[in-house]
């Protein structure tokens, strides 16, 4: 059976997916079954940090796989120790604890339970101060709880009844915001930077706003990173590149990190700064494969690999670059390009879409549309949201593989313009 046809068989089919399949990668490249090389744009969706199998994390996962791969967190791990205080003292640079789960979604509901835990131990249950506010066009992943959190309908359909308590405001609207913040509020969460809400970055004057509530009503102001975080903005945590030069200085109580956190192993985490990380003491919070030793190695090799590569450096350099060559293109398909760092988003015309031979025919988003159109060509990228097609680059991506992809994506843009001209002539 073909791997189509096993898929089909047996897979629950909750994804919609492209018909290729992926069986080897190297660096900033993925090979499918009958041997078509692509350039990696998409990294699993911001996963793969440093690529495709890099040699780091092959020989972590030989050596931590040869001398214990799990034990349970009912005893003391020393990787996982090593990797807190990596997080501690190089990403966040300030005291407090961090715990570790599996994926984005968990670290996010982590971050729920702590701010009503918090808000409980600290003014009882008669106080109702269980309210969290997020965004709209938000994401904070597909468990109850995080679909809940997240401020689109789409992942809610079907779902009832959600876990209440939760409000969401627009996105960079300080007025609103001030509104909808009470004393039932327990928390503010938001991405710094959205992604799949498509490629939206939090301004400063927005956090300057949610850290003044916070101040107000004792509140926790929790930042998403699961896509944003980890080195992907050019710094470890996208916040503070967003409020570089700012004049703002805000700093959070809670952050969640998942996605490039690991390189392509499953790991999540979230650290919670010394004031509120007591809420979630001994039988409040768990999991079973939260920061085994396999895992914890395997993620410490990978950063201490992003710290000593230059790679941070690197994630800057390569956004200038793609900037300034964009600045000079001149498709009518593309209006503007958003983002930081190395998580970028290319916002697509729709009107102008309109035109393509074989847009309307299709069923697929603008978005959707030139990201097929790029997977012909040898390139993967994601959509995020209808309009905006998204880079998410290896963060030691090369020279090389920058000037590649802006090739492959101008000859896309181009070959659609040219036939659009032409059947507009006949």
């Amino acid at each position: 059976m073909t791997t189509s046809e096993l898929t089909e068989q047996f897979v629950l089919g909750n994804y919609g997916r492209f018909p290729i399949a992926m069986v080897r990668g190297e660096g900033g490249y993925i090979f499918d079954e009958d041997g078509k090389r692509y350039l990696d744009f998409a990294t699993g969706i911001a996963v793969c940090s440093l690529g495709h199998c890099p040699e780091v994390m092959q020989e972590a996962l030989r050596s931590q796989g040869g001398k214990l791969i799990h034990c349970s967190n009912l005893y003391l791990i020393r990787e996982q120790a090593e990797l807190a205080q990596f997080v501690v003292e190089t990403m966040m640079e300030r005291p407090g604890k961090v715990f570790f789960c599996n994926s984005g979604a968990e670290a996010n509901d982590g971050l729920i339970k702590l701010a009503r835990k918090r808000a409980f131990d600290k003014y009882g249950s008669e106080a109702g101060k269980n309210e969290i506010i997020t965004c709209k066009q938000s994401f904070h992943g597909r468990t109850l709880g995080g679909i809940a959190a997240t401020g689109q309908e789409k992942v809610k359909i079907g779902f009832d009844p959600l876990l209440p308590g939760f409000l969401h405001v627009p996105f960079n609207d300080q007025e609103v915001l001030r509104q909808a913040v009470s004393e039932k509020t327990a928390a503010i969460l938001f991405e710094p930077i959205q992604g799949e809400g498509g490629i939206n970055p939090a301004t400063p004057e927005f956090m300057a706003c949610a850290a003044e509530l916070r101040e107000k009503y004792d509140l926790l102001l929790m930042f998403d990173e699961v896509q944003v975080g980890s080195g992907r903005s050019g710094d470890w945590c996208g916040w503070r590149t967003i409020l570089k030069g700012s004049g703002v200085d805000v700093e959070p109580d809670a952050v969640s990190w998942a996605k490039g956190f690991g390189g392509g192993f499953p790991i999540g985490s979230f650290w919670a700064g010394d004031e509120c990380a007591s809420a979630l003491g001994p039988g409040t919070h768990g999991s079973t494969f939260g920061g085994t030793p396999l895992g914890s190695a395997v993620s410490l090799a990978v950063l201490r690999e992003i710290e000593r590569s230059g790679s941070l450096e690197n994630v800057k350099r390569q956004e200038g670059r793609i900037r300034a060559a964009v600045e000079k293109w001149n498709s009518p398909l593309i209006r503007s390009l958003r983002g930081i760092g190395l998580m970028l988003g290319f916002v697509v015309d729709e009107a102008a879409m309109n035109s393509v031979p074989g847009f309307s025919e299709s069923g697929k988003t603008p978005a959707l549309f030139i990201v097929s159109a790029l997977m012909e060509a040898g390139m993967l990228t994601v959509p995020a949201g209808p309009d905006v097609v998204r880079w998410l680059p290896r963060l030691n991506v090369t020279d090389e593989e920058v000037d590649e992809g802006l090739a492959l994506f101008t000859a896309a843009l181009d070959v659609m313009v040219e036939t659009t001209a032409k059947e507009q002539k006949q």
